[in-house]
């Protein structure tokens, strides 16, 4: 997903009927409608989905929609007027009206049904059926696709109204999770990390539903109380919405021919995925079962790049199942996710998450969605012995890979040319015996500082002379290291473009979404200007609010040092 320049654009949109001209719909016109869909689109009770790649359902507009914000960068990049934002015609649509559209735009949105495995187990009863044809995007709708200065967009309305796999739920997002979610999306594309995008976010002004949350400093693990929430919804964008899950849905059916067509759906999607997200990657010129293995291959560079990034930054998925992982390689689905502050291996913002996704868990929990992605796709070529044991050999080489992106990764981190593993785990004892700011200590190790005294800033707990003493030598160590190599500003430069300055801080976003909830979005538009220059020097003032260390009380905090999946 690469950024676009101003020159890249011919020509401004302004309206919606201008974007109309835009749509291109490839998923909807190449693959398979589930037959038994409404026709209206008025399908928005749960019931059980048996073939088809989509179902065809019109959003549930929210009611009485105010404007909260939008990406100005982003509609830079799409070629889009900053204006149409507040344009009427906008508004109704990504809100969730597609009442009186352009003739080229399509009348309703499509939904999808994707399979649920945790950690490389089958799971069927999150389904109400229990047959796992009822388990699906529940409140997300994409509206529209098309071809944005010469890249495929597909975007989605998330918090949109009930779909077939709703499950029961009222579809809606609240105003916290929407406001979430988009300022991540956008934060970690500043931070170069492959990720869906957001557009727009729309609130009600009226509309309302209860989810379960925590009183007001709470200290509770669980949420306490059920409270109402105004709704939202936020437009989130990327080249395709294609999970691992939904490959492992149509592999699941393939693999017992669940119905005569079964095969056949798992192909189309596969074929649609690699010309989707991989046209630069497999020669679709080649046997099909060839473009299979070069899939797995790419797949597997970018899943491993991806994961070694999201610990780069200290960012933890929390629920990093084969559904939120986007088979295109990118970060999508941010449910319960979470910056590392003080650093912990087992940190997860999650209550339901455990141990298994984990902050330094993520690499072997990429492991399990890979494990599924080549199991899913090995169906395919059952009848091809030799590509299946070149993607057993893929599929084993997983780990390798991983752990050479990783060991990259912490190189990196500390300047250093290469990995040097004894070194490394002495380090992220330390910090875990300090206590230790994630984020403070990379930024403040890449001034190369002479003494120790230099990173101090970063520490939450003073430590022992004697716990001060192994820091002296790590460090002292360290510095002779990155002195063979470079001179000290030269690394500084370096260590600066991997190690972010400024970072997502819950107990600096909440504010945010709590104004935003009496009408007042300063904080969201303050944050989206830190938050989008994660690497820059930014002023005194930013710096004294921005880059802190989390204080005491927020420690344990519910609702800020962990949250439920309610949204």
């Amino acid at each position: 997903m690469s950024k676009k320049t101003k020159s890249d654009s011919t020509h401004v949109l302004k309206t919606v009927s201008e974007l109309a001209a835009k749509a291109d719909y490839s998923f909807v016109n190449s693959l398979t409608v589930d037959p038994h869909v409404r026709k209206d689109g008025e399908d928005h009770q749960p019931r059980q989905v048996f073939t088809g790649h989509f179902v065809q359902v019109k959003p549930t507009p929210i009611q009485s929609p105010y404007y909260v914000t939008h990406s100005r960068s982003f509609f830079e990049e799409l070629g889009f007027a900053d204006g149409m934002a507040h344009s009427e015609a906008f508004m109704r649509l990504f809100s969730g009206d597609m009442s009186g559209l352009p003739p080229t735009m399509a009348e309703q949105g499509w939904a999808t049904g994707y399979a649920l495995s945790i950690y490389g187990t089958e799971y069927y009863q999150q389904c109400p059926f229990q047959t796992g044809n009822g388990y699906g995007d529940g409140r997300a709708i994409s509206i529209f696709e098309g071809v944005l200065n010469n890249q495929r967009w597909e975007m989605q309305l998330k918090g949109a109204g009930r779909t077939p796999y709703c499950r029961g739920a009222d579809g809606r997002a609240v105003l916290r999770s929407s406001v979430r979610e988009f300022l991540v999306q956008e934060h970690m594309h500043a931070l170069g990390i492959p990720t869906s995008r957001s557009l727009c976010l729309f609130m009600s002004q009226s509309e309302t539903v209860d989810r379960p949350w925590y009183l007001e400093g709470s200290q509770s693990h669980e949420p306490e109380v059920m409270t109402p929430n105004l709704v939202a919804i936020t437009t989130r964008v990327a080249p395709s919405f294609i999970r691992v899950g939904q490959l492992e849905l149509f592999a699941r059916r393939a693999r017992v021919d669940e119905h005569p067509t079964a095969r056949q759906e798992l192909q189309d999607i596969v074929a649609h995925l690699i010309t989707r997200e991989y046209a630069d990657d497999v020669n679709v010129s080649l046997p099909f079962e060839s473009q299979v293995i070069q899939l797995a291959s790419a797949f597997c560079e970018r899943l491993t790049s991806l994961v070694a990034n999201w610990v780069r930054v200290g960012y933890c998925q929390g629920n990093f199942n084969s559904d939120n992982c986007a088979a295109g390689g990118f970060t999508l689905d941010y449910g319960p996710f979470g910056f590392c502050e003080l650093f912990e291996p087992t940190y997860q913002p999650w209550i339901g998450g455990g141990r298994h996704f984990s902050f330094l868990n993520q690499p072997a929990a990429a492991q399990k969605n890979f494990d599924m992605f080549c199991r899913s796709i090995g169906v395919l070529l059952e009848n091809f012995a030799a590509e299946r044991e070149e993607l057993g050999r893929i599929q084993d080489s997983f780990s390798a890979v991983m752990d050479k992106k990783m060991e990259q990764m912490w190189a990196d981190k500390l300047g250093l040319r290469s990995y040097h593993h004894d070194f490394v785990i002495q380090l992220l004892q330390l910090m875990v015996r300090t206590g230790v700011d994630y984020t403070k200590f990379f930024r403040a190790l890449s001034h190369v500082p002479q003494h120790v005294s230099g990173l101090t800033e970063s520490f939450y707990n003073q430590p022992t002379p004697e716990l001060l003493e192994k820091w002296n030598e790590w460090h002292e160590n360290w510095r002779s290291q990155i002195s063979k190599d470079s001179s000290p500003t030269d690394v500084t430069v370096k260590m600066k473009q991997v190690n972010p300055k400024f970072i997502w801080r819950e107990w600096l976003v909440v504010p945010a979404y709590q104004q935003a909830e009496k009408g007042d979005f300063t904080l969201i538009y303050e944050l989206q200007k830190v938050l989008a220059s994660p690497y820059d020097e930014q002023s005194e003032e930013t710096e004294a609010k921005y880059y802190q260390l989390r204080p005491l009380h927020y420690f344990g905090a519910g609702g800020i040092s962990h949250y439920s999946c309610s949204s």
